[in-house]
């Protein structure tokens, strides 16, 4: 089934969309929350509450892409999960949000949606000056929450590269948004 036949199944609030959704999209997706979460059965249930989320939200959201929909949903499902669990075991996910920490802030105002807007806007533009390579590294560091051995093995790099190559690109991204006029 394809995504446009998902949707309508949510528009046409068809139960059967929960389980179309899943059965295609359910590796992508676990590989995503446990990535960010480091449990399995943390990930299942950050699985099941994005299908239940994209339930509730669809409509009136009519997402164009379901794949990165759902993986977002799961995504910030799984970040608030690990959030919640026990910080003195750190882990992949935990490393990659503090190497970002300093530039990004999740400060809550009046003006925070457009603020994140802008941000992502900001974040974007640096990402597509970068070669396809060093992009592809950033967003398994960054968005999916790999480990920079694992995206350093993806990329065909040596963990050592990678992490040399991840923190010239925090360097750089810093300068960006700051020319931006983030507070960095």
């Amino acid at each position: 089934m394809d995504d446009r036949e998902i949707v309508w199944l949510f528009l046409a609030r068809d139960e059967a969309a929960i389980k179309a959704a899943g059965e295609k999209y359910r590796s992508y997706l676990m590989k995503i929350a446990e990535n960010i979460t480091g449990s399995r059965e943390d990930a299942e249930e950050c699985l099941n509450d994005a299908l239940l989320k994209a339930w509730e939200t669809i409509p009136p959201m009519q997402p164009e892409m379901l794949s990165t929909y759902l993986g977002k949903l799961t995504r910030n499902l799984a970040i608030n999960r690990r959030r919640q669990l026990d910080r003195a075991k750190r882990g992949s996910a935990d490393v990659a949000f503090e190497e970002l920490s300093g530039m990004i802030s999740a400060k809550e105002t009046a003006d925070a949606e457009l603020d994140r807007k802008a941000l992502a806007e900001a974040i974007n533009s640096f990402l597509a000056k970068l070669s396809e390579r060093k992009r592809s590294l950033f967003v398994r560091r960054y968005w999916y929450c790999e480990s920079v051995k694992d995206a350093a093995a993806a990329e065909g790099m040596t963990e050592s590269a990678a992490s040399v190559t991840l923190h010239r690109l925090r360097d750089k991204l810093r300068d960006h948004l700051r020319k931006r006029g983030f507070d960095i």
